[in-house]
């Protein structure tokens, strides 16, 4: 191509994005050449491979020297831009200069895309864009930037000023702008500020296209105590002063179902009014309005005991909102050594599990273990509502119970919903069922190839969800020693699953930076949520079954909209890896659990519907944060809310030096 071809190119392009300049000022040479010795040594420098070091790192000096209120917008461009200079000196087969470039800018995007960059590092040879699917994935599709408008025209002067064809190739080739009216945002947390579209974006949009039905299921346990409370709210009327905050709840639920009197009513509201004013109105419970679904499992039957119990404790469940957070009992587990893999609560909160490094899984009793005069117990800083108590301390007996069987780490362990079984996955390739009561393994469940990352029971029990390093989720049942369905998909690891709370659809995160909703009777991905940085850990369905919430490991929590597909809000605030998610049982506030060594809350009722004029100040993460538990200095493995609304945590001490 010759000078005049470039020439015609570029005028083009640049009249193309909106520049109305003249030809003259257009013109990227000068036919007195003898008077423009830098020209001259540009485009020599543009016919060599430095062109790619020097364009990019003259956009990179500009893009740092700009305002303030601009730079983030601009800083946007560069992370695409470094991956596509590096890609294009491989494909050239220049791989002295591609890692010089690569070694001399990589510490731009350390913080952001630390990830991406050691996946970049193994592509080596221009016949790793076929074989490497993320390298692949990134030369087929592009990046989506979004940008306001004056932004834009400073971007586009500046790459006119510059007069690099190559950068300006790159861009117009692998970078798509969604330029947007107004001031540029005043937040650099937005999802969607740089995303990838073409085939992965287009799969998604398509896929999520797909009817959902995100309702509970019918016949739940949730729905025998809306029947029944107006009953024991009778009953226990004269039970005397003691009892009196109990009886106002139960009023309190009777109310919500529209199964009271206005003399109960008007009860409550006084009530209401004395204790906090008007802040105190209580959320809506979510869960009662959710539409219920008919589940496609066969799903089985708890005793009576074990329905008795859970009904006792979903008529004591305590209202929680933005003004009335819970309680948290934080436990622990000390003397480690480093080697907690895991940790995981029953449903009640009276068993702890923790998989170990050594291949080993030992289960605490909390009733036995308060009995226990070694066990100390302290409040946690200053914040009177969070226990914090420390378990697995030097005694003279041992104090839990050991489960030996698996012969690698064990990286994931979950309870049933009656307590009565735990099952643990571990790097062996295994998943073993082990009995609380008879403290003994009961079966040993093959198929995966790889290490196993997750092990979730689902909310009715008798099938259990896991994932594994093979890229896969499989669906069991406890009565069977094969895979009932396998999910495949994800681009890398599946690290988290997650099930709906109608047992109809199981959630998987990965590696690969995205979500999957997968139908668990056809075994089809349903939905692609598609906005993380970074690879997710954690996930969480709200109780209503329509949202659910992520965590990656930079300490982004992500909530989605399972009917859309979208994003609802992005939730920041921590700084270090989010390993737990849970909801609290009426769905009006989120708890996640870092290993920055806090317990958050967020508000999730504001967090889906936020007012104007929050949405445009830019505050709204720190709005809906409600409060931060700090602990003495644990990181936070487990989180848990009971059928009570009493929020359950567990973790080790965090490593040091």
């Amino acid at each position: 191509m010759d000078e005049d071809q470039i020439e015609g190119c570029v005028s083009g392009y640049l009249k193309q994005k909106g520049f109305t300049q003249n030809d003259d000022q257009l013109q990227l040479t000068n036919t007195d050449s003898s008077l423009q010795p830098d020209t001259l040594n540009r485009a020599q420098l543009e016919r060599g491979s430095a062109r790619y070091h020097d364009g990019y790192g003259r956009l990179r000096s500009w893009a740092y020297r700009s305002l303030d209120s601009y730079k983030h917008e601009l800083l946007r461009v560069l992370f695409p831009l470094f991956i596509h200079c590096f890609m294009d000196l491989v494909a050239k087969g220049n791989l002295q200069e591609a890692w010089n470039f690569f070694n001399t800018f990589r510490e731009d995007h350390e913080m952001m895309h630390s990830r991406d960059l050691q996946k970049l590092e193994l592509v080596l040879s221009p016949t790793h864009f076929k074989e490497m699917e993320f390298a692949h994935s990134l030369r087929q599709s592009k990046f989506n930037i979004k940008i306001c408008g004056y932004s834009y025209e400073l971007l586009m002067q500046h790459l006119h000023s510059m007069q690099s064809t190559t950068i300006i190739g790159i861009i117009n080739e692998h970078i798509s702008f969604q330029v947007t009216a107004g001031q540029p945002s005043s937040t650099s947390d937005d999802p969607e500020a740089v995303s990838l579209i073409g085939n992965i974006k287009d799969e998604a949009n398509q896929i999520n296209q797909k009817e959902i039905l995100w309702g509970m299921f019918k016949d739940s346990a949730e729905d025998c105590v809306d029947k029944t409370g107006s009953l024991l709210s009778d009953t226990e009327k004269g039970e005397g002063e003691g009892k009196e905050g109990e009886n106002d709840e139960i009023k309190k639920r009777s109310i919500d179902g529209g199964k009271q009197g206005s003399s109960i009513k008007k009860a409550k509201k006084d009530k209401a009014g004395s204790a906090t004013g008007k802040n105190a109105k209580p959320e809506a419970n979510t869960v009662s309005a959710a539409p219920r679904i008919k589940p496609e499992l066969p799903l089985p039957t708890f005793s009576t005991d074990v329905e008795l119990s859970i009904l006792e404790d979903l008529r004591n469940r305590v209202q929680l909102s933005s003004v009335a957070l819970p309680s948290v009992n934080f436990y622990t587990i000390v003397n480690t050594h480093n080697g907690l893999s895991c940790s995981s609560i029953s449903h009640d909160g009276s068993l702890i599990a923790g998989g170990f490094s050594d291949s080993s899984l030992k289960v605490w009793d909390m009733a036995k273990l308060e009995k226990q005069p070694t066990t100390s117990f302290s409040q946690g800083g200053n914040d009177t509502s969070q226990n914090e108590q420390n378990i697995g301390q030097n005694s003279g007996k041992r104090l839990c119970t050991l489960f030996q069987g698996h012969s690698g780490p064990v990286y994931a362990a979950t309870f049933s919903p009656a307590g009565d079984f735990i099952l643990s996955s571990s790097a062996d390739k295994t998943i073993r069922l082990w009995s609380t009561k008879l403290n003994a393994n009961l079966v040993c469940y093959k198929g995966h190839n790889y290490p196993i990352w997750d092990v979730q029971f689902s909310p009715a029990g008798h099938y259990f969800a896991s994932c594994s390093h093979d890229r896969t989720a499989r669906i069991w049942s406890m009565d069977r020693i094969q895979p009932l369905r396998i999910m495949a998909g994800h681009l890398s690891d599946v690290d988290c699953v997650q099930w709906h709370v109608n047992c109809n659809y199981i959630a998987t995160g990965s590696s690969d930076k995205t979500v999957r909703l997968w139908d668990v009777q056809s075994g089809e991905c349903v939905r692609v949520f598609i906005g993380h940085r970074s690879m997710i850990l954690s996930l969480a369905m709200s109780p209503d079954g329509r949202y659910m919430a992520s965590g990656d490991e930079d300490g982004t929590i992500m909530m989605w909209d399972l009917s859309s597909g979208c994003c609802v809000t992005p939730l920041v605030g921590h700084t270090s890896c989010v390993w737990s998610l849970a909801f609290s049982c009426e769905g009006s506030l989120l708890a996640s659990g870092s290993a920055d060594c806090t317990v958050k809350f967020w508000d999730v009722t504001t967090g889906i519907k936020v007012p104007r004029n929050e949405e445009k100040s830019g505050n709204t993460n720190r709005l809906r944060s409600l409060k931060s538990l700090p602990t003495k200095s644990a990181s936070v493995y487990s989180l848990q809310f009971c059928r009570r609304n009493l929020l359950f945590a567990a973790g080790a001490i965090a490593k040091t030096g």
